[in-house]
């Protein structure tokens, strides 16, 4: 593992974002941003990166579930003052801690900067994000025209996601690179 002050935002995968403080003693609530809540069994320092870019690393000192939020107590963070001053901030692990998936799944992360190909071999352009819609999540893809198409990730119209070519082929339905 990189030392924390090594390990670039690029280079972090996001775990949690801290919403509010909680009680007296220094509590984060905190919104979940894995899938892979158990890993918290095994962490004991997190980097934290504020929205402005600023870093810290901080000893996960506890942690607890409350409904669908994440609870962090954080060592030398004693108090409702010194825990609001995380508020905001994202929590990572570095990359190379990610919980490795099956070969024909991926994470979202992953996705972004991917280049976007048709079946015929055209270049439609780069992920820019996946967006949930509560259905079949969709690729975000800019074309370099100013152009944005939303990309169903439904099986039969993302054919194959090789990530370390970092390239989507698609065959999309009639159409659908129009709207």
């Amino acid at each position: 593992m990189n030392p924390p002050d090594e390990v670039s935002a690029g280079d972090l995968i996001f775990v949690a974002r801290a919403v509010r403080t909680r009680g007296l003693k220094g509590e984060l609530v905190a919104e979940l941003l894995t899938d892979f809540p158990e890993r918290f069994e095994r962490v004991t320092r997190l980097v934290g990166m504020a929205p402005g870019g600023e870093r810290k690393e901080v000893e996960l000192e506890n942690y607890w579930f409350q409904n669908a939020r994440l609870i962090l107590k954080l060592r030398n963070y004693d108090t409702v003052e010194a825990a609001n001053t995380l508020v905001g901030f994202e929590f990572g692990l570095p990359e190379e801690e990610q919980v490795q998936l099956p070969a024909d799944e991926f994470y979202e992360w992953q996705l972004a900067g991917c280049s976007v190909e048709n079946a015929d071999g055209s270049v439609i352009g780069k992920v820019r994000d996946v967006m949930r819609t509560g259905g079949v999540q969709l690729l975000v893809v800019d074309d370099g025209a100013q152009h944005e198409h939303l990309i169903p990730m439904a099986r039969d119209i993302v054919i194959k996601v090789d990530i370390r070519a970092r390239k989507i082929l698609i065959d999309p339905p009639e159409g659908l690179l129009d709207l």
